[in-house]
């Protein structure tokens, strides 16, 4: 029997195991209710995902001198480092609702491994989206929305954990672990988790207006999941990693506006 400290390490190397592309030790294991434990740290992959990005572009600005190539490699070191987890789902459901009909029509293209027009066009869009909004924000505040986007986007993904039904739930899947209903415990948690780099961020700064951008991301969150439950009768992990994805494009472009406007 684990100690706490000793069990929650292990649902927390086991959230790194199935979210990253990190190695861990052979003692973490895996089971499927023990990745369904393991969601309520989806969050802090966040910490760690935006802690690398943040670093590679600090790293990359100091060495190259120049903020575009340091954008491009942060990108590339968040790929590299989820194996483009999230923007496979994003990409996927692109495909699957632009190209589908009917529920059992959209789910089998997003079961589909093969990239279609749509994936390919709103993967591109996103990513760009991604680039021109931290593009546009101060050179010091890069770093800061990296470390604060990642978190809150994947505590926006868990709240549709929550919140609605997994739409495959009669069949295998490799997301169908964390598809298993939250409690309100480990929702509490995540959410916690998910918004700490925010509330530290407008403390130790003094910039309260910068909580604002709770309400949209959670307003989008909304709307995508009851898109998804309207079409397909709940979701997908696919559609997961489109929420994560929309609440993290959503975060850079509202502190783009925040700074553009001197409101944050």
């Amino acid at each position: 029997m684990d100690s706490w400290p000793r069990r929650h390490l292990r649902l927390l190397l086991t959230a790194v195991q199935f979210y990253t592309r990190l190695p861990v030790p052979a003692w973490v294991g895996y089971s499927d209710e023990q990745l369904n434990q393991a969601t309520v740290y989806f969050p802090v992959i966040g910490w760690l995902v935006g802690g690398v990005v943040a670093a590679a572009y600090t790293a990359a600005r100091l060495l190259l001198r120049n903020d575009d190539v340091a954008l491009l490699l942060s990108t590339a070191a968040g790929i590299l480092l989820t194996g483009a987890f999230h923007e496979d789902g994003f990409a996927d459901v692109c495909d699957g609702f632009g190209g589908g009909w009917t529920k059992l029509r959209i789910l089998e293209i997003m079961k589909d491994s093969r990239l279609g027009t749509y994936g390919a066009a709103g993967l591109g869009l996103l990513l760009g989206l991604k680039f021109l909004a931290l593009r546009g924000l101060p050179a010091a505040a890069v770093a800061p929305a990296l470390l604060l986007a990642h978190p809150l986007s994947r505590a926006a993904a868990l709240t549709a954990i929550f919140t609605h039904d997994y739409a495959r739930a009669n069949e295998d899947s490799k997301a169908k672990p964390v598809a298993k209903r939250i409690s309100r415990r480990e929702l509490a948690a995540g959410l916690l988790l998910g918004g700490l780099p925010l509330l530290a961020y407008a403390s130790w700064l003094q910039r309260p207006a910068v909580l604002l951008v709770l309400l949209p991301v959670a307003a989008a969150k909304g709307y995508l999941a009851r898109y998804f439950q309207r079409w397909i009768g709940g979701y997908t992990g696919d559609c997961l990693g489109a929420i994560q994805q929309v609440a993290e494009v959503l975060v850079y472009l509202l502190l783009l506006t925040g700074f553009a406007w001197k409101f944050i």
